[in-house]
């Protein structure tokens, strides 16, 4: 399954893609910059306003399994390019009955939410235990007390709308205390609140580019699985929107978008110098940036883990097809509930 780990990420304003034999071919006024075999890659994610591709291309990517994605220079989705539906019907509709049963949709919600303020709460106490003197400790231990109350909140919700209640708390107790755990001493490189559309701090910034990456991914994963990406059970119907796609990331989001933000910040790898603020107030990456996450994103997919459920190791970047075959399994009732990535 290494090929999954395989993305090709396409920046270069006014590029061109076509299908050149088994290849994927990137032109820019009549020059090849790069071609790259189909069978390598899992998705192709083109990140800018003048960047197309050919139908010869999008044909084969449908076929293959490849997902082609479209979006803006900063990572937030415009379209795709995909075929006639693959996968198993039976599987499909089985996965539209349990998202219009409430009970049904609520027990695999349920697990996705509870799963992502875990984490949530992983990735603090580990914040805790690695600096133990640093400041705001206070507050990070009792973001850790409300989150673990949060849980127990999510164990309860009996409806949809208490556990939206209940995730919307978590993440604002989580992101109240955010900043604590930035460490790279840049004075410009600080988080006051999660904001988005546009983002309006550095961190925001990274944190949306990153969760586009993320949504891609898990899109892909979801699609591979033989499921429909738009129908969700904890994200509601939305034309265009992605919903199951946004109910698999929310595991992953402090594991493997928050964390590598984190790291990069910290470690100065990426310093404000890497943003650039627009008159209507946004902060944006600057395409070299853009760039060097992008390799980081790809590294941090490369890393390995021990699954807690099936308990193999294997690598981050494989976690979403992991997780999306899970979800296929339960669905089929093959498991009895869905097992939702726990990091540990």
């Amino acid at each position: 399954m290494q090929q999954y780990l395989n993305t090709l990420f396409v920046t270069l304003e006014g590029a061109w893609l076509r299908k050149q034999g088994e290849a994927v071919e990137v032109r820019v006024e009549g020059d090849t910059r790069l071609r790259v075999p189909l069978h390598n890659l899992d998705g192709i994610v083109c990140l800018g306003w003048d960047i197309g591709a050919s139908a010869q291309l999008m044909a084969a990517c449908a076929e293959g399994g490849i997902t082609l994605s479209f979006c803006t220079p900063h990572g937030h989705f415009l379209a795709a390019a995909t075929g006639f539906a693959q996968g198993n019907v039976l599987l499909r509709r089985e996965q539209y009955r349990r998202a219009d049963r409430e009970a049904a949709s609520l027990a695999i919600a349920g697990n996705c939410v509870a799963a992502k303020i875990a984490n949530a709460r992983t990735s603090l106490q580990r914040a805790r235990r690695d600096r133990p003197e640093a400041a705001g400790d206070a507050p990070l231990a009792d973001a850790v007390e409300q989150l673990g109350n949060a849980l127990r909140g999510v164990t309860r919700a009996r409806d949809a709308d208490t556990l939206r209640g209940e995730e919307g708390n978590a993440a604002h107790q989580y992101f109240s205390v955010f900043n604590h755990l930035l460490s790279g001493g840049d004075p410009e490189i600080t988080f006051s609140g999660r904001n988005r559309r546009p983002p309006l701090d550095p961190v925001n910034a990274l944190l949306s580019f990153l969760y586009a990456l993320l949504g891609h991914d898990c899109r892909s994963a979801l699609e591979a699985a033989g499921l429909d990406a738009a129908v969700g059970f904890f994200h509601r119907d939305r034309p265009g929107r992605p919903s199951l796609a946004l109910d698999l990331m929310e595991e992953f989001r402090p594991v493997l978008a928050d964390r590598l933000a984190l790291s990069l910040i910290n470690r100065k790898q990426v310093t404000s110098a890497d943003f650039e603020k627009r008159e209507n107030g946004a902060v944006l990456l600057r395409e070299e940036s853009r760039k060097k996450i992008l390799v980081a994103w790809q590294e941090r997919k490369k890393e390995e883990l021990t699954h807690p459920f099936l308990g193999e190791k294997m690598t981050y970047g494989l976690l979403p097809h992991i997780q999306a075959r899970l979800l296929a399994r339960h669905l089929r009732g093959d498991l009895d509930a869905y097992p939702a990535f726990l990091w540990r």
